[in-house]
């Protein structure tokens, strides 16, 4: 599923838009709040739902060509968390609503484990 239809289906504010947003294709997702779980969890290709948004997000989703990150429950990274996403072309997406929730609506919208 192409990345702009999770961003209009479940109503994300786009905090950065990367060059090629329209065509970024999500096979699977991830979630965790822990950085050491996203490091031996997540696939390259992944969308990642966290209530992290300190800079450390931006480092371990490059790592890993995870080429969207979604904010939850309204936490705001910085103006340097912000910047280097844009600078790694990661898109940054945000949202008021609970990560259980979201993870949800992801697996309704048929993004599971690459193994589901």
């Amino acid at each position: 599923m192409r990345l702009i239809e999770i961003q209009n289906q479940l109503q994300l504010k786009a905090l950065t838009v990367p060059v090629n947003s329209e065509s970024i294709e999500i096979r699977t997702g991830y979630t965790s709040d822990m950085l050491s779980c996203v490091m031996t969890g997540a696939l390259s290709g992944s969308v990642w739902v966290t209530l992290m948004a300190h800079n450390n997000i931006v480092a371990v989703a490059s790592l890993l060509d995870i080429p969207a990150i979604i904010i939850t429950e309204n936490a705001r990274p910085d103006e340097l968390t912000v910047a280097r996403a844009r600078e790694k072309e990661i898109a940054l997406l945000s949202t008021p609503r609970p990560t259980f929730e979201i993870v949800g609506k992801l697996w309704e919208m048929g993004i599971r484990a690459e193994d589901s």
